[in-house]
C-alpha cells in the first residue's frame, strides 16, 4: 500500500504517472490522462476550501460521491457516515397512524410491562426480570405491531418476529391489551412451574417449549436470534425459490440489543446474509448503549462501529439517531458545528447527559462549542432535556421500516438509538444500573405513573406498594378497539405459533426394498444403501422436490 499524496504534492502530473488515489483504504492505480484537467479540478477543489471552508467542501464531496453512486460510477463505500439520521426529514413518509391513540396504548404497555416485573418481586417470590430493555425499545416494537408485522392470516403467510428476550414483559403487556393473558398469568412471571392455577406462569424469555401456543422461536442475548433469523430468510428464499410456497410476501424481523452484537454468533453469518441477498430480513438493534455491566462503548461509538461492520458485510444500514425535536437545530446548522460535537461525542458522554438534566446538557454539551451553544439559546431547560433519541420517534422509526421494506438486493439492519430506562424515571434513565434494576419504589411508581399517565391514584398505590395494579382500560376503549382493528387488518396477533402442520404420505416401501436387497452376495455398504434409498425418494411425488442431497467430506 503507497502513502496517500499530501498537500505538497503538485496539482498537475506528468502524462506518464499513474496517480496513487486512496479512499477508504483502497488504492486504485489509474492513469492520468489529461494532467491539465486533472490541476483544473484540484485548483478548484482548493479555491472552495479557502472561499467556503471544510464543512461546505465536505458536504459537495459527499454529494459527489452520492452522484456517483446514482451514476453507477464503481468506487469504494463509505464504511461509516455522520452521527446523524440516515433518512433526510423531507424523504420521511406520511404517517399512517394515529399518533396520539398509539401513544396512549403504548404507555399502557410500558406500565404493565414494568408492573408485572416489579410485582414479581414480592416478597417470598423475588425471581428478578427486566424493566428497562422493554422501556428503550418499546416505540421499535410498536411500529412493527401496529403498521408491519404481518400475522398467520396474511394473505401471505405472515412474518417472522424474534423477540429481544429481554424485553419479553413488554410483549406479554401487549398481549394483556389484546386479552389473550391475564393478570392471574401476568403475575405468573418467571414462575412457570410454581405459579398454580389455570395457564401457569410465564417464562422469561421467548421459548416455544416453555409457551408453546405463544413463542414462535426462542432468542436473549447469545447469539441464537440473529443466527435463527438469517437461517429463516434464507429458508424463505429457499422454499420460494423451489416452487414449494411463496414466501415474497413474508419477512423476518430480529430485534437485538447492542451489546448482544459484541457476541460471536450474533455477527458470525452477517456476510452470509449479504451473499444471498436476503433482502426479506431485517435486523432491528435497539442501541441503548448500555449492557449487563455498564456502557456498550464507553469511550467509543457503538452505533458507528456496527454501520461500519454491516456495510462492509454487505448491508443496507438505516440509523434512527435522533427524533424529529433535533431537526430544526440540524437544519439551522449551518456550519456543521452540532453535526461535528454528535459525530466526536462518545457513548459514555450520552449517557452522562441522559443521567442528570437539560441545563447540565446546555453546558456540557452545546456548551462545547460557542456556535451550537448559540443554537439553543432560545430553548428552556426543559425543551433540550425533551430532546428525543430517534428510537422513540414513531415518524423516524415509521420511516426507516418502510425504506428497509423497499430496499432491494440486500439485507438491512437499523441502528435505533434509544435511552435504556425511558419513562421509568430519574432513578432509571441512563442509569448503568438500570439493567439490574427488578423494582421500584413508591415514590418511582408515582413518578412513572405521572409519565405515562395512567388513571391509577396514590390511595392505590399506597395500599400495596409491593403490587400495584395493572391497567386496562376496558375492550371498549377506542385505545384497545384501534389495536385490535390494526392486528386484525395484518393478519391476527403476534407472536403466535402453529402447532399443527399438514402431514405428508411418501411411500417409503419401495425405497427400503431395494436397499434391502443388499449387493449380490454381500452385505449392502452403508453409503450405497443410503444412496439407494435416497435416490428412491427423490422420484417420490410427495416428497421428492422437498430433498436437498448434501454430501459430507467423509
Amino acid at each position: 500500500m503507497t502513502d496517500q499524496l499530501d498537500q505538497s504534492t503538485p496539482t498537475t502530473e506528468t502524462a506518464n504517472n499513474r496517480v496513487r488515489v486512496i479512499r477508504e483504504g483502497v488504492a486504485s492505480y489509474l492513469p492520468d490522462i489529461d494532467p491539465e484537467e486533472t490541476g483544473e479540478w484540484l485548483d478548484s477543489f482548493d479555491q472552495l476550501l479557502t472561499a467556503a471552508g471544510p464543512a461546505r467542501a465536505r458536504y459537495l464531496l459527499l454529494r459527489m460521491l452520492e452522484r456517483a453512486n446514482e451514476k453507477h460510477v464503481s468506487i469504494p463505500a463509505l464504511t461509516s457516515t455522520d452521527y446523524v439520521n440516515t433518512i433526510p426529514t423531507e424523504n420521511e413518509p406520511w404517517f399512517p397512524g394515529d399518533e396520539d391513540l398509539e401513544r396512549k396504548f403504548r404507555q399502557f404497555i410500558r406500565w404493565n410491562a414494568a408492573i408485572m416485573v416489579h410485582r414479581a418481586q414480592r416478597p417470598g417470590v423475588g425471581v428478578g426480570g427486566h424493566i428497562s430493555t422493554y422501556a428503550s425499545s418499546a416505540s421499535l416494537y410498536e411500529v412493527g405491531f401496529n403498521h408491519f408485522f404481518r400475522g398467520k392470516e396474511h394473505p401471505g403467510g405472515g412474518d417472522q418476529i424474534f423477540i429481544q428476550g429481554h424485553a419479553s414483559p413488554g410483549i406479554y403487556a401487549r398481549a394483556f391489551l389484546e386479552g389473550r393473558i391475564d393478570t392471574h398469568r401476568l403475575d405468573g412471571f418467571r414462575q412457570e412451574h410454581s405459579h398454580a392455577g389455570l395457564g401457569g406462569g410465564l417464562p422469561s424469555y421467548p421459548h416455544p417449549h416453555l409457551f408453546p401456543e405463544f413463542w414462535e422461536f426462542p432468542t436473549v442475548s447469545m447469539g441464537l436470534g440473529p443466527m435463527n433469523a438469517i437461517y429463516q430468510a434464507r429458508f424463505n428464499h429457499y422454499l420460494h425459490d423451489r416452487g414449494i410456497k411463496d414466501t415474497s410476501d413474508q419477512h423476518v424481523w430480529a430485534f437485538l440489543g447492542d451489546g448482544e452484537m459484541d457476541e460471536p454468533e450474533s455477527r458470525a453469518y452477517a456476510s452470509l446474509a449479504a451473499l444471498e441477498g436476503l433482502d426479506n430480513l431485517t435486523f432491528v438493534v435497539n442501541c441503548n448503549l448500555q449492557r449487563l455491566d455498564g456502557p456498550v462503548r464507553g469511550n467509543g461509538k457503538i452505533i458507528q462501529e456496527l454501520e461500519s461492520y454491516f456495510r462492509g458485510a454487505g448491508w443496507n444500514v438505516i440509523k434512527v439517531v435522533w427524533g424529529r425535536e433535533w431537526d430544526a437545530l440540524l437544519h439551522a446548522d449551518r456550519d456543521g458545528a452540532l453535526v461535528n460535537l454528535m459525530n466526536t461525542t462518545p457513548d459514555g458522554d450520552y449517557q452522562t447527559y441522559k443521567a442528570n438534566d437539560g441545563a447540565f446538557v446546555r453546558e456540557h454539551f452545546f456548551g462545547r462549542d460557542p456556535r451550537t451553544k448559540d443554537l439553543v439559546k432560545n430553548l428552556t431547560d426543559q425543551q433540550i432535556w425533551n430532546l428525543k433519541r430517534g428510537g422513540h420517534d414513531y415518524r423516524k422509526v415509521y420511516a426507516a421500516y418502510a425504506k428497509a421494506m423497499a430496499h432491494k438486493g440486500q439485507p438491512t439492519v437499523i441502528l435505533a438509538k434509544t435511552i435504556k430506562g425511558y419513562t421509568l424515571g430519574k432513578h432509571f434513565e441512563g442509569r448503568n444500573a438500570t439493567h439490574q434494576m427488578k423494582k421500584l419504589t413508591l415514590d418511582d411508581l408515582k413518578d412513572f405513573r405521572d409519565s405515562t399517565r395512567i388513571p391509577i391514584t396514590d390511595a392505590q398505590l399506597e395500599e400495596n406498594p409491593y403490587l400495584p395494579p395493572y391497567y386496562h382500560p376496558g375492550p371498549d376503549a377506542p385505545e384497545i378497539k384501534y389495536m385490535l382493528d390494526r392486528r386484525k387488518s395484518l393478519g391476527g396477533f403476534l407472536p403466535s405459533r402453529r402447532t399443527t402442520a399438514k402431514p405428508l404420505h411418501p411411500d417409503v416401501s419401495r425405497a427400503l426394498k431395494t436397499a434391502g436387497k443388499g449387493s449380490g452376495k454381500q452385505h449392502v455398504a452403508t453409503t450405497m444403501a443410503l444412496v439407494r434409498i435416497f435416490k428412491d425418494l427423490l422420484r417420490d411425488k410427495e416428497i421428492g422436490h422437498r430433498i436437498v442431497p448434501i454430501i459430507p467430506d467423509e
